[in-house]
């Protein structure tokens, strides 16, 4: 049978594809861009029907119809590895839990069966001539939790660009077992407007940058700020090597500031993990040559790190108490986002000859009456998920400049992280560095 025939047989619709799950079962819809929509919406309407089915996914970004029709959690509950903003309004409302997870293991957890799974529904681009599927811009974890389910469905869309990867990059047909078909949109963020304080923090960060250096930058108004920097500098020959590809690093692509040139692994070659953007982001990627795919546990592996010279890591945090402990994930116990890949690049640049890595925040925030707090605490006492423990923490950064922690004592963290805390907590936080004995008699104020 030709892969052509076997395509028809397989060929089905979301409600007749749907019907593989069974009461109790664990349905996985990978990560981020591979949310098959359709199939997401024909499980839906089985609510009612069903009992005790478990989905997960990570980072949703449109409105999730096993969630959304099921309210009351009759039928489904949703579980997720990373949080989205939508994803917070659906935990805030007791409809989505957390999957506490490093990146790098996310893959393995369904390899020794710790992460359960019986059906997998991905998206994929339309198939090949040697009938494979690519899996477009999520790689990601998405061998293993394929290898590991019971049955694999598949929304074949023809909006996921085709992207090749170092492996993993593919699902052949002869392991599916339905396909549906779809054209919804793929999944992706909008640009961040950066704010006038996430431009300050990225021109912080700005004069560590020299040529060559391989960048893994988050996504957001930050990384964003510090790409318009680069975009409009004499900084060249720079590489990609990063869990999440976002718009900042096609911008840099256009500039002509990413070459891949100068790295040493995978040379001329830009590597991500997952992208999540724009359609012309997408459309870039879509079989470009210069770009590859490859899995979380090669990419977020401080060992591959490690041989990457000169690696530059730039992530988001939500606040940093004076003892260097940085939380990157929740307000006290209201999960905000997930350690995702942080502690991975931490880890990573620390092991790169020349590496850097900064986790940047702004120094305060506005409460919902209108209320101004640090976001630089005497110390975490609410509840607050430590991402990157103290020992590892390196550059902190606000718009009030840069601390490097690495080797510092106590009172030498406190006296850095003041320094860049907002003038008008600074009092405060060193009346509470003496009450904790982490502040010298002749530290500067």
């Amino acid at each position: 049978m030709s892969y052509a025939d076997l395509y028809a047989v397989k060929k089905t619709s979301p409600e007749k594809a749907v019907q593989l799950v069974r009461n109790g079962d664990w349905v996985d819809y990978g990560q981020s861009g591979s949310f098959p929509e359709a199939l997401d919406a024909a499980l839906g309407d089985r609510v009612g029907e069903l009992k005790d089915v478990k989905v997960r996914n990570a980072i949703s970004v449109k409105p999730v119809q096993v969630v959304e029709k099921d309210p009351e959690q009759v039928s489904f509950t949703y579980n997720l590895w990373h949080f989205s903003g939508l994803d917070r309004k659906y935990a805030d409302a007791g409809r989505a839990y957390h999957t506490p997870m490093l990146f790098r293991f996310c893959g393995s957890y369904y390899n020794r069966g710790y992460a359960p799974i019986d059906v997998a529904m991905l998206t994929v681009a339309p198939m090949d001539n040697q009938g494979n599927f690519s899996v477009g811009i999520t790689n990601c974890c998405t061998r293993e939790l394929v290898s590991a389910a019971r049955n694999i469905v598949l929304e074949v869309n023809p909006n996921m660009p085709v992207i090749r990867g170092i492996q993993n990059d593919v699902i052949h047909i002869s392991e599916v077992d339905a396909l549906v078909e779809s054209d919804c949109p793929i999944c992706g963020f909008p640009k961040t407007a950066p704010s006038s304080t996430d431009r300050k923090i990225a021109s912080n960060i700005f004069p560590f940058l020299r040529d060559g250096m391989t960048l893994q930058l988050g996504i957001g108004g930050i990384p964003n700020s510090l790409g318009s920097l680069i975009a409009e500098s004499d900084l060249k020959d720079l590489g990609m090597h990063t869990e999440l590809m976002s718009d900042g690093y096609l911008d840099l692509y256009k500039a002509g500031k990413i070459t891949n040139r100068k790295k040493s692994v995978l040379p001329g070659k830009g590597i991500f993990s997952i992208s999540m953007g724009s359609r012309e982001l997408y459309d870039f990627l879509d079989h470009n040559s210069d770009v590859l795919s490859a899995p979380m546990f090669w990419v977020n592996d401080p060992a591959t790190i490690a041989r990457i010279p000169d690696f530059v890591s730039l992530n988001g945090c939500i606040a940093a108490d004076l003892f260097g402990q940085v939380c990157s994930e929740s307000s006290g116990t209201r999960q905000i986002s997930g350690t995702g890949g942080q502690l991975d690049f931490v880890t990573g640049a620390y092991l790169s000859a020349g590496g850097l890595s900064f986790l940047a925040f702004s120094s305060t925030f506005t409460d919902k009456s209108g209320g101004i707090h640090s976001n630089i605490r005497p110390c975490f006492t609410q509840g607050d998920i430590i991402t990157t423990p103290r020992t590892q923490t390196a550059y902190l950064v606000t718009e009030y400049g840069t601390a490097f922690l690495t080797g510092k004592t106590t009172w030498e963290r406190a006296e850095a992280l003041i320094g860049i805390a907002h003038p008008d907590f600074r009092e405060d936080l060193i009346r509470e560095a003496e009450k904790m004995k982490i502040w010298r008699p002749s530290n500067r104020r």
